[in-house]
């Protein structure tokens, strides 16, 4: 993963003009009032607080799961109360191959300039691997997994979920037997 953030980051400084770097219009932060947010909506869904997630979500949310085709509050709301129903011990974690500090999640704000007639937009990437025990199974399962998430009016207003759900589905199908 590690590897992953310093190629972005190369890309990233490679298209920007190395003399003068503001010119490249891109800010990335970690610490800001967003990623932050972000970190406490993560922490809401550790705590199975949907309606303390749902203030960060605007009421028109798109969530794209690993799909085209968009999901809406209630659809992710359904999910987050279904992995609860069916996981003990759920983390997220963020930790460097050989030992590092595990951070929970890697969290990073994006601010990309207007381009085009693509106004100025701004997202948090977050970057964890989620884990958990199955209830039914007893199975640990680790998941990595990375979330992109669109600010809009200060709410998120979609949401970009990449990740391999297959372990996580087999364990839901358990509990339906």
């Amino acid at each position: 993963m590690k590897k992953l953030f310093y190629v972005m980051l190369c890309g990233f400084l490679l298209n920007c003009n190395q003399t003068e770097p503001q010119d490249c219009g891109i800010q990335v932060t970690f610490d800001d009032d967003k990623s932050m947010a972000i970190r406490a909506h993560f922490q809401n869904y550790l705590n199975n607080d949907v309606a303390a997630l749902k203030t960060l979500w605007s009421p028109d949310l798109k969530i794209y799961m690993n799909s085209v085709e968009a999901a809406g509050v209630d659809e992710i709301s359904a999910l987050i109360t279904m992995q609860h129903e069916n996981f003990d011990n759920i983390t997220l974690s963020f930790a460097d191959d050989e030992g590092g500090e595990d951070l929970g999640l890697w969290v990073q704000t994006i601010t990309y300039p207007a381009n085009n007639d693509y106004p100025e937009t701004t997202m948090s990437q977050v970057w964890f691997t989620w884990k958990a025990t199955g209830k039914n199974s007893g199975k640990e399962l680790q998941v990595p997994a990375h979330i992109g998430f669109q600010w809009g009016d200060g709410m998120i207003v979609k949401e970009w979920h990449n990740f391999d759900p297959s372990s996580m589905q087999a364990e839901m199908v358990l509990a339906s037997k």
